[in-house]
């Protein structure tokens, strides 16, 4: 069920790993709804997966690139596209961290649930 998966968190692994575009990630950095979707759908891809999920963010304790400590997105790749959410996570690492992963897995599930009706 698991193929593999990618741990890319330097920007420019998200390029040479993922396949993130070099030009979207310096016009619009690593936190970025696009990224994240490039994310998702470079991993499934690189993994020979139906399906790719991709988180990127802001964890803390400090705002990055302008970005507020809690912003993440989270996008899933899959078969019939793909799909990408905004979370405000609020603050504290641990919480924001938490969260992105409960709510990456709960828009994988939806969509596999959309995929099998």
């Amino acid at each position: 069920v698991y193929r593999g998966g990618l741990v890319v968190y330097a920007t420019e692994l998200k390029a040479t790993l993922a396949g993130v575009p070099d030009d979207l990630l310096s016009e619009r950095g690593p936190v970025d709804p696009d990224v994240a979707a490039a994310l998702a759908e470079g991993g499934r891809q690189r993994c020979g997966a139906d399906w790719g999920l991709a988180t990127t963010g802001v964890a803390g304790p400090e705002p990055q690139d302008g970005k507020p400590v809690g912003l993440v997105y989270v996008a899933v790749a899959g078969p019939n596209g793909g799909e990408v959410r905004q979370l405000d996570l609020g603050s504290g690492r641990d919480h924001v961290r938490a969260g992105a992963v409960v709510e990456a897995l709960r828009l994988l599930s939806e969509r596999l649930a959309a995929a099998a009706s």
